[in-house]
């Protein structure tokens, strides 16, 4: 059977019927803390460091972090051509088998190229699929409901991302709540940077499950109905953004402030153009796995962005101490 608008056939673990209809598992949850997996790279080759890869997202682990994104923005998948992202995901699924949950990154320029992604993710287990528009033009409402649908047929949660500055596509509260009504999309990730978009989106897409996808939103989205974070520099600090998260949840509003205050100059680095580098910067810094160069034409931060990082990375560090 060819999928709807001619997107690639879903594999034998996914095949459905047009009288079967995909229904939601009750088990189905993204609350918590997750980390938007770097990717990192061999210095001297650019290939990628599978060694490196799986033994931060075993330390994450470790270290309490609930879920693990593969092949997000954050993630350079741009940069990855088919077989790599393949290879990438499957290296994270064998850290998060039986551990944590396992979502994968399939955005991509056409749903036809999303729909492989989603359905290699189905066939290795992932428990959610991470979704931008599509990453090629500026779609029509219609278009942008076509690509999500056509890639919400497989078995496998889809989870809307809004993230406007990387993309120029803003996911407004009328449009996440119109795709909140098509069966198979189960979460919005989001990250415009408007914190009036989460008491919207909470509103008018209550089904959705609400998740944060800016680091310098993180408390804001926990006190407003936000039940996870989806991070960058929540792989370098898991036990620091997990007490923060955790604060907010729990409405622990005046304790929140002075740690998020203090974590701050650290986390907006997730807001602007240069967070992957950032990130690896500051996974440097502590000598953990994950960080070093970024594929080409990315560059590493410069020394004066080095030395930044490394004061706000130890004011982090400080908060929940």
């Amino acid at each position: 059977m060819t999928a709807v608008g001619g997107a690639p056939e879903p594999s034998d673990r996914t095949q459905w019927t047009d009288s079967q209809e995909f229904m939601m598992s009750s088990e189905f949850d993204l609350s918590g803390v997750h980390v938007a997996l770097t990717t990192p790279f061999d210095p001297e080759t650019a290939v990628v460091d599978h060694a490196a890869l799986a033994a931060h997202a075993t330390w994450l682990l470790d270290n309490g972090i609930d879920g693990l994104v593969a092949c997000s923005p954050l993630g350079e998948y741009p940069s990855l051509d088919r077989d790599e992202r393949r290879e990438v995901v499957e290296t994270v699924a064998r850290v998060t088998a039986g551990r944590a949950k396992l979502i994968v990154g399939v955005s991509a320029p056409n749903f036809r190229i999303a729909g492989d992604h989603t359905a290699h993710a189905a066939s290795l287990g992932a428990d959610a699929v991470m979704l931008l528009p599509p990453t090629n033009h500026a779609p029509t409402s219609t278009e942008l409901i076509d690509h999500y649908r056509s890639v919400a047929q497989y078995d496998v949660p889809v989870v809307v991302v809004n993230d406007p500055a990387s993309t120029h596509i803003d996911l407004t509260p009328d449009i996440v709540e119109e795709l909140g009504r098509l069966d198979g999309i189960a979460a919005v990730v989001e990250a415009s940077g408007d914190v009036r978009r989460l008491l919207a989106i909470a509103e008018r897409a209550a089904d959705l499950q609400l998740l944060c996808g800016t680091d310098d939103l993180a408390l804001e989205s926990a006190l407003m109905g936000g039940i996870g974070w989806i991070g960058g520099f929540t792989g370098v600090l898991p036990i620091e953004t997990r007490a923060l998260f955790q604060l907010g949840r729990s409405g622990q509003v005046e304790r929140g402030l002075t740690t998020y205050r203090q974590m701050l100059p650290l986390l907006r680095w997730s807001s602007r153009t240069r967070s992957v580098e950032a990130v690896k910067c500051a996974l440097d810094h502590l000598d953990l796995p994950g960080g070093g160069p970024p594929r080409p034409p990315r560059r590493v931060v410069d020394e004066i962005e080095r030395e930044i990082i490394g004061h706000q990375l130890e004011r982090a560090r400080a908060a929940t101490a």
